[in-house]
């Protein structure tokens, strides 16, 4: 393995006296309300110098709304009489208010939060990491939606590798690829989707886009640090009107932000784990005046736990916000991502079930994807009812891979020649993206028929220019090196999309109780494609021409009905599509053909559940789905026009899936539950299962037979990588400064193909995944105020186990996940 140096921040200590707080009283006006039906509470939440607190949860009852960056939050149709509110943030002293509603009313309140810096020592600390939003968060619509928040900063978790099974463990339903150690490619999905570097999610950072291009490669190579994220938030399919493709829905990481009552506040978090694994994460952040800003870097680094699997990770990112006037406050931001990984490629059966799983016969394959996403963004409030929003944002992006070309099986070692006495030439693949896109929101509340209403409205353009240079003859050595050994490249396309959409959605409330949620979207989407796909011998170019341009009209409505204080039911129907990528329109070889009448992927999302909490003891989120993905793309043999002998395989569009299932999430707090004495340590266990049908109604093959096209339909064949269930159980005792996790994952087997192969081929690529069962155990510990303590053991029980078969890269060959490993943490924030 390589040596590198990695410069650790010295963990500082400090005594900071404690703050003097006061219980601050809330200012409150009301008059008369423009709804007659239901009492309405706007309002804002500021710190000790005046400054907006943004991200607070105010709730009454088991409603609920999170301040914006202006501090302000709104709560309609609140039912009549006495009620509390509450206004609870990490760092604050929580507060509340008691005060009488009436129907027809409107109320407006003030908060000023003190800083209280928690003697955990002497308190428990326990709250839900995840929940669901209120009916507006931000500038997003999400009521009658079905939707999760996962706050980072409460769990018991891996963060430091970013240990998606663990992070996404209350999401029911989540299916999560492990073939990385290292952490840095995030690959989930729900409801039987692909989970492959996330592309069937629309993925977003801060809400703008960070995937290579959303409409024409959609793959996620960039996921931020999850140590520096403050939560994730999820919509399923019903986010398709507001943010378009993909049928998964939204998955958005948002950054921390620096405190607004500090000038300055430092935070460090290092950590230590087997196969040499480092890390260092360091944060500074605060407010000067009309200035507030955050920023962070992280750097990890390990041998991996399979050989050939060394990582060197870095992360950076910037975040300035101005309030430049009362109504109006610039942003502007910048994260970059560089990082080397080496891939030990795949193994075949025998020799995961017969060898040593950590064996790896790839010692020269690397891979890197260098990525840069500056943004600029502007919030202007008209009044406490209109907010506008503008997101700038960009990318500067690479995919570069070097090392045996995944058409060489994985059986076939990477052996030295022994005519030159070297080993093969590497090949060297080369992505770059430069992406610009912006999108401006409105978000408005209006009173019409004796009711308050929310409108939800933007557009979006946006440019995409891919240049992707493949088949490149690279070097005979083993280390990461990108240098082309011929005057050109085996391939060498030129890919570009321009985007532009608007949508609308709009809250009605029909009483205090009841919301109905229709919306629209409409979208423009124009690729087009240029280059040679390869070269002959005399060096003449085999070119190639695509263009397509799509019209997609995206439609839907939710609903909401509060049953109780604490609980609603909600329901919602929204169709959505996957865009024709790049891959769909570049032909495997130049006698492939690809259909000029090719489609999206077209289909719905349809969803009910019910989701609330009972008392202080109780949450839980239950809900049945049915997933429709029509127009799925795949690859037939047909007849040459013209010709009654001659074939050729055709790309178009040959199939419908159908997924439907039962998603659940429960969480109880058992000896609270039990004892009613809320002084007693937390004891919260939690289920998070998801039961899913996924099968194809129609899928068309092809097959030569006897010197003829013989058709087939895979129709009643189970979607390659659906698994039928996913379990996830465990238990979080929670004392004074003390937390810690226990949890056990369970996921049936799945096919990684549609013909539902059971026995594997030689090359491993297709056949049967088994299911298979995992544990994890993970702890905090808080202590003097300031000081952080985290350990974890992942895959308590040594567990052989893969979740993938790859055909390509980075494989060829089943792509095992890792065995026991062990990280451990040291955190201090001043």
């Amino acid at each position: 393995m390589r040596t590198t140096s990695l410069l650790l921040t010295s963990l500082l200590t400090a005594t900071v006296p404690a703050l003097h707080t006061t219980a601050a009283t809330p200012s409150v006006t009301n008059g008369p309300d423009e709804t007659g039906r239901g009492a309405t509470l706007t309002g804002t939440v500021l710190d000790r110098t005046g400054q907006p607190v943004e991200g607070v949860l105010v709730t009454v009852a088991d409603r609920s709304a999170t301040t914006d960056a202006r501090g302000s939050f709104r709560l309609y149709g609140l039912p009549a009489g006495e009620a509390t509110v509450a206004v609870t943030g990490l760092s604050t002293k929580p507060q509340t208010q008691t005060l009488t509603l009436q129907s027809g009313q409107s109320y407006t309140l003030r908060f000023t939060l003190e800083e209280a810096l928690r003697e955990l020592a002497g308190i428990t600390v326990a709250a839900k990491a995840t929940r669901y939003a209120p009916e507006v968060d931000g500038t997003t619509v999400t009521a009658g939606k079905k939707n999760e928040i996962i706050q980072l900063d409460k769990l018991d978790a891996n963060l430091v590798v970013n240990s998606a099974r663990q992070v996404f463990a209350k999401v029911p339903g989540i299916t999560v690829w492990e073939s990385d150690g290292s952490g840095q490619q995030i690959n989930v999905a729900s409801r039987g989707l692909s989970p492959n570097r996330s592309w069937e999610f629309n993925t977003r950072q801060n809400g703008m886009d960070i995937s290579s291009d959303p409409f024409g490669y959609p793959e996620a190579y960039y996921n931020p640090p999850l140590e520096a994220v403050d939560r994730i938030q999820i919509i399923r399919g019903g986010g398709s009107l507001q943010y378009g493709p993909q049928f998964g829905g939204m998955l958005n990481y948002e950054l921390k932000h620096g405190p607004r009552d500090k000038k300055i506040e430092f935070e460090t978090s290092n950590s230590v784990g087997n196969n040499g694994l480092v890390g260092t994460y360091n944060s500074l952040g605060g407010t000067v005046g009309k200035v507030s800003y955050f920023g962070y870097y992280q750097q990890r680094l390990g041998g991996g736990w399979r050989d050939n699997s060394e990582f060197n990770i870095r992360n950076a990112h910037v975040n300035v916000q101005f309030q430049a006037t009362s109504k109006l406050r610039l942003g502007a931001e910048i994260s970059h991502l560089g990082y080397e990984i080496q891939q030990p490629g795949g193994l075949t059966d025998a020799q995961f079930y017969n060898g040593n799983v950590r064996n790896s016969s790839r010692g020269r394959n690397w891979f890197s994807t260098p990525w840069t996403i500056p943004a600029f963004t502007a919030d202007y409030q008209f009044s406490e009812r209109t907010r506008l929003s503008l997101k700038t944002f960009g990318l500067l992006g690479e995919r570069n891979s070097i090392g045996l070309a995944s058409s060489v099986g994985v059986d076939k070692p990477d052996a030295v020649n022994p005519a030159t006495g070297q080993p093969a030439n590497r090949q060297l693949d080369r992505d770059r993206y430069r992406n610009l896109g912006s999108e401006l929101r409105l978000l408005t509340d209006y009173g019409l028929l004796g009711q308050q209403h929310t409108l939800a409205a933007g557009v979006r353009v946006a440019a995409a220019n891919l240049g992707r240079r493949q088949q490149g003859k690279g070097d005979t050595g083993s280390d990461f090196n990108l240098d082309l050994q011929a005057a050109r490249y085996g391939r060498d396309l030129s890919f570009r999309t321009r985007n532009y959409a608007a949508f609308v959605e709009n809250i009605f409330r029909l009483g205090s109780r009841f919301t109905f949620t229709p919306g629209v979207r409409y979208e423009v989407i124009d690729n087009e494609g240029r280059g040679y796909l390869s070269l002959n011998a005399d060096g003449s170019e085999n070119q190639i021409k695509q263009d397509s341009r799509r019209r997609v009209f995206l439609y839907g409505a939710g609903a909401e009905l509060r049953v109780t204080d604490q609980t609603n039911l909600y329901a919602n129907y929204s169709r959505a599509f996957r865009p024709v990528t790049f891959g769909d329109l570049t032909p495997p070889a130049t006698s492939d053909v690809i259909d000029p009448n090719l489609k999206d992927a077209r289909g719905y999302n349809a969803e009910v559940g019910y989701r609330g909490t009972w008392g202080k003891v109780l949450t839980f989120d239950v809900d049945a789905f049915w997933l429709n993905y029509d127009n799925r793309i795949g690859t037939i043999r047909r007849l040459v026009p013209g010709s009654t002998t001659q074939t050729q395989q055709l790309r178009t569009n040959i199939g419908t899936s159908v997924h439907k299932g039962v998603e659940a999430y429960v969480e109880l707090d058992v000896l609270h539950a039990l004892t009613q004495n809320f002084e007693l340590p937390h004891l919260d266990v939690f289920v998070s299962s998801a039961l899913v049908d996924a099968r194809y109604t129609r899928l068309l093959t092809t097959t030569l037979a006897n010197g003829g096209i013989q058709e087939g339909d895979l129709k009643d064949n189970r979607v390659e990588y659906a698994p039928k269930y996913t379990h996830r159980v465990g238990a979080t005792f929670a004392h004074k400064g003390l937390s810690a996790t226990a949890q056990l994952t369970r996921v049936s087997s799945v096919f990684a193909d549609a013909n539902n192969t059971v026995a594997a081929n030689a090359a491993a690529t297709t056949g049967r995944v088994p299911g298979y069962s995992v544990t994890d155990l993970s702890a905090t510990y808080r202590f003097a105020k300031r000081f952080t303590v985290r350990g974890g053991l992942n895959n308590v029980f040594d567990k052989n186990y893969f979740t993938r078969r790859s055909g390509g890269y980075p494989g060829p060959g089943l792509l095992p996940a890792d065995g026991r490993t062990w990280f451990a943490s040291v955190g201090v924030k001043l």
